[in-house]
């Protein structure tokens, strides 16, 4: 069994899923009914023609500034070798703790990473950061390097004022976890101005059909009214909810580090946690280990709602005992 990520594993669905930083208001219903409806016998636009419209008017930039991608890790993957094709000498900036692919397609393409945010030419950045969902200002960068903000969390952030960004920096975002609908990949990203000489080359490196016909209309539902109300409307009760979670790990001896998201780390002093991951796994409870996010001894929680806390507390109590 393991618990390098969260969600389903060997044994399944977990009853009690907390490995998981979807948003646990979700699935959005405005989104999930467009999924019901949409025709999989018919190849979507493989240019995301209409899409890519509709994404940059809502971000008020041009259509040609909008990359469409498969998932967040595809278009890392595909950015990562465009920039090794600029140069084979390119280096990569992933943070740590944090998403694995940053470094893994780093190495896949063979390019050296770099300890320090300025001494490379490809630098990925998350703001909230996973899995801490702490919140920092971008590092800064060398004349010439291509910066990444990774936005997955963004829509998740519950307190606090997002940073500003570098006019210079590319947007990265992937929906479907702010709408609990992680089982629908598509993600897509907006460069900045006078990018397009690597637009060009991620391009020629794009699949054929970068999206499915799913991640089209999860795309296109997000920018809608009354998604981005929903999404905004569920923040609030994640507030709540995480309120009430932080509470519960005090009482059960946890050690909880602050965030603005709705997932958060936490460590248990004195107990091994694989063995406690493992025994709570049992009981149908799921934490995230984040030994592979590069933060060995630490579990991320998301925050669930009320009768799922109370199912973790008495699953602790039965393990702990």
């Amino acid at each position: 069994m393991t618990t390098d990520h969260g969600g389903p594993d060997a044994l399944g669905a977990p009853r009690w899923d907390f490995s998981t930083n979807a948003n646990a208001c979700g699935p959005a219903p405005h989104v999930l009914a467009a999924l019901r409806e949409a025709d999989p016998s018919r190849y979507p636009d493989p240019a995301s023609t209409a899409l890519r419209a509709a994404l940059a008017d809502f971000h008020d930039v041009r259509p040609e500034r909008i990359v469409v991608a498969a998932s967040a890790s595809e278009f890392i993957g595909r950015l990562t070798a465009a920039v090794r094709l600029q140069s084979a000498h390119g280096s990569v900036f992933a943070p740590v703790p944090g998403y694995a692919d940053y470094g893994r397609a780093a190495d896949t393409w063979g390019l050296r990473r770099a300890s320090l945010a300025g001494d490379a030419s490809l630098v990925w950045f998350t703001e909230p950061a996973s899995p801490t969902g702490r919140s920092a200002r971008c590092p800064a960068v060398r004349e010439g390097a291509v910066l990444v903000v990774d936005e997955a969390y963004a829509a998740l952030r519950l307190e606090g004022e997002a940073p500003t960004l570098p006019a210079a920096a590319w947007r990265l975002v992937s929906p479907n976890k702010s709408l609990g609908l992680t089982g629908v990949r598509g993600a897509y990203a907006i460069a900045p101005e006078g990018a397009e000489a690597l637009l060009r080359s991620l391009d020629r490196l794009c699949p054929s059909w970068p999206l499915g016909v799913h991640g089209e209309v999860m795309l296109r539902e997000w920018i809608s009214p009354a998604t981005v109300r929903w999404v905004e409307e569920s923040r609030s009760t994640l507030l709540a909810w995480k309120a009430l979670q932080l509470a519960l790990g005090e009482e059960l001896g946890w050690v909880q580090d602050a965030s603005v998201t709705p997932f958060y780390v936490a460590r248990w002093p004195g107990r091994d946690a694989a063995d406690v991951l493992a025994r709570l796994r049992a009981r149908g409870i799921k934490l995230r280990d984040t030994t592979s996010l590069g933060l060995p001894g630490a579990v991320r929680v998301g925050v669930r709602p009320p009768d799922a806390q109370a199912a973790l507390r008495d699953a602790w109590f039965e393990v702990t005992a």
